[in-house]
């Protein structure tokens, strides 16, 4: 089988061709898992930001909202405030005669 040195050294790199074979094919397989594990962090972190900004958006058609009716309550508050102070004039006039 190993007749002169020539088989020996071919033999020997067959040995070394199949060690780096099985350590670059390891080597990948972790360097593509990897790949995956940042694939799916990215996916998540987009889908949080996504979903921070649908928060956002809801606030801020909330408080676009709300201003609307505080300015409608505040109104209603100053014509209170105005029919109040009118009755208690009226009230006065009405004392004083």
């Amino acid at each position: 089988m190993l007749t002169s040195s020539h088989d020996i050294l071919n033999l020997i790199l067959a040995l070394c061709f199949l060690v780096i074979s099985f350590f670059l094919c390891w080597g990948l397989y972790y360097l593509v898992i990897g790949a995956k594990r940042i694939y799916k962090l990215t996916k998540r972190i987009e889908n949080g930001v996504s979903q921070a900004e649908e928060v956002i958006e809801i606030a801020r058609d909330k408080l676009k909202n709300s201003s609307a009716y505080f300015m409608i309550l505040g109104e209603i508050a100053k014509k209170a405030l105005e029919f109040v102070n009118d009755s208690k004039k009226r009230k006065r006039s009405s004392r004083s005669k």
